[in-house]
């Protein structure tokens, strides 16, 4: 790609890397509805409107390969399945919406992804090692006969070949009836906001089943309805402070102090 530059200098760029098909026919389930990085730029993770997330990871650089800034499939897994929602005669999509990352605090990383009504904390680790050797069943999962058992065994730690996996960690549902636009993670990274089109709910990462509702701007009466939220977000320092955006293109500023 071109860029203009001043006198006859022509200032040109070109994408390091693409990933997906490019010219090929993609599947509605295949679209892209976001993207984010983690902390540090190493894992960059993919939400499609099948409810897919496919994560990437930034290749580290070796003599062999000194272009660092190539991102490969880490791992992929399913976050969303399409629900119905029977008292409001409602189907709800698997679109991922919008997906955030926590800050690392040990070898495992974890992060949030929401669809239109829940949002789930999800787990991502790597495997490199498993036990064998255990009393009551073989190393295949068999479960063995207590009456072929003479000896006790102790059980080994033996090396294995890299296993990532993701495994969700907690549910945040049944707190908003309209669709969630936007989730954002406390500089604390302890608590979390969903925003939906009337309210936003502060939430606990360790405590599903409780929020709290934090802005509500649905009227007495939805004929007096002149706005919606469109989006909010956390102040990356100062854990007391939020903004969130309107239809009539307004910003608020707000201090939960």
């Amino acid at each position: 790609m071109q860029n203009a530059g001043s006198g006859d200098d022509l200032l040109e760029w070109y994408p390091s890397q693409v990933k997906g098909p490019v010219d090929d026919e993609v599947q509605e389930a295949d679209l892209i509805s976001t993207i984010e990085f983690n902390d540090d730029g190493n894992l960059l993770a993919v939400g499609d409107k099948g409810g897919r997330i496919v994560v990437f990871q930034r290749e580290q650089q070796t003599k062999t390969s000194p272009r660092r800034n190539e991102y490969n499939v880490y791992i992929t897994f399913h976050s969303h399945e399409p629900e119905f929602d029977y008292l409001k005669s409602l189907e709800i999509e698997e679109k991922i919406n919008q997906i955030r990352w926590l800050k690392r605090k040990n070898a495992a990383h974890f992060l949030l992804s929401t669809n239109d009504k829940t949002v789930k904390l999800w787990k991502i680790s790597e495997k490199t090692k498993r036990a064998e050797g255990y009393n009551l069943r073989d190393d295949n999962g068999t479960v063995r006969s207590t009456n072929h058992i003479v000896n006790l065994r102790i059980p080994v730690i033996k090396p294995m070949e890299l296993m990532v996996e993701a495994a969700p960690k907690r549910v945040f549902g049944n707190a908003h009836t309209y669709h969630i636009n936007s989730i954002s993670l406390n500089s604390d990274q302890e608590t979390f906001l969903s925003a939906d089109d009337l309210r936003i709910n502060l939430w606990h990462t360790e405590v599903t089943d409780q929020s709290f509702n934090i802005v509500d701007i649905k009227p007495p009466n939805m004929e007096d309805l002149t706005e919606v939220i469109t989006g909010a977000e956390f102040h990356p320092r100062e854990c007391n402070i939020f903004v969130y955006s309107s239809s009539r293109g307004i910003i608020r500023l707000c201090d939960m102090r």
